[in-house]
């Protein structure tokens, strides 16, 4: 989609993850299914007396052929001890990487790139600002968390004025006391409420998007898998042209997971 805006797009998997998962760093796999939790936590639906549920009014595309599809999507994080739950993912490693092909895709275009993270990617995008000076701009969908206010990346933000957005959508709440993990949501959008307050008062641009509040609707976690993602795109564009320095029709850098579930990717726009 954003190719068709114009704009080139650089995809870029986390080291020891999604397809950079080989790695000299030693980690155990679970062997445990954890297909149905990442179908909850993700807010997509629900798993009952054995079968896959939806949200009402979900956007997530239907059928047996896309739920294979979507877990097919899933891959082992080779930089981590999951059997243990020790998440110990290297976010000075991650970031420092990320780092590296923004500024190698700076060399190739001439153009800062704005980076787009998602999920778990979106931790590890707030401190790749530590390591370069070719950031643009922050679209952060559904990261996370944000930044803590004082924290080493957040004045590394504010002093760089780096423009930013993040993007949030359905389902999160304590009014969806039935769909797991929304009020998990809602401490990590609260977050993102806090850094935007906290980030403006300081100077910098910052823009907490909550899809319902705009009029869109039915979306999950993976909202650029929804049948709607062509609307929340064109909302992605407006912001890109309203707000990033010298965009137009320029490049894009994305900490998207499109390949993954536990692949959590990181991006490029120009």
């Amino acid at each position: 989609m954003f190719l068709r805006k114009g704009h080139s797009v650089f995809l870029v998997d986390q080291p020891r993850r999604g397809e950079a998962g080989l790695t000299s760093k030693a980690g155990t796999i679970s062997t445990t299914p954890s297909d149905q939790t990442w179908y909850t936590q993700f807010r997509i639906g629900t798993f009952i007396n054995g079968a896959f549920t939806y949200n009402e009014n979900s956007t997530f595309p239907r059928g047996d052929d896309v739920l294979d599809q979507f877990f097919r999507q899933q891959t082992p994080d080779t930089g981590m001890d999951n059997v243990n739950n020790d998440q110990n993912i290297n976010n000075t490693v991650v970031a420092s990487a990320v780092a590296a092909v923004i500024d190698k895709a700076y060399e190739l275009t001439g153009k800062k790139p704005i980076l787009v993270t998602h999920s778990q990617g979106g931790l590890a995008g707030w401190n790749t600002v530590l390591y370069t000076e070719n950031i643009s701009s922050i679209i952060a969908i559904e990261p996370g968390g944000a930044p803590g206010v004082n924290s080493e990346a957040y004045n590394a933000l504010v002093a760089k004025k780096i423009p930013i957005c993040f993007y949030y959508g359905d389902y999160i709440g304590t009014n969806f006391p039935d769909i797991p993990a929304s009020s998990m949501w809602f401490f990590m959008r609260s977050s993102a409420y806090t850094f935007e307050t906290s980030y403006n008062t300081a100077g910098g641009k910052c823009t907490v998007y909550d899809l319902p509040d705009e009029g869109i609707y039915g979306n999950d976690h993976m909202m650029f898998q929804d049948t709607n993602n062509d609307i929340i795109a064109n909302h992605i564009e407006n912001w890109i042209k309203n707000n990033v320095p010298n965009e137009g029709s320029n490049s894009f850098a994305r900490n998207l997971s499109i390949r993954k579930l536990l692949s959590f990717m990181n991006g490029l726009l120009f």
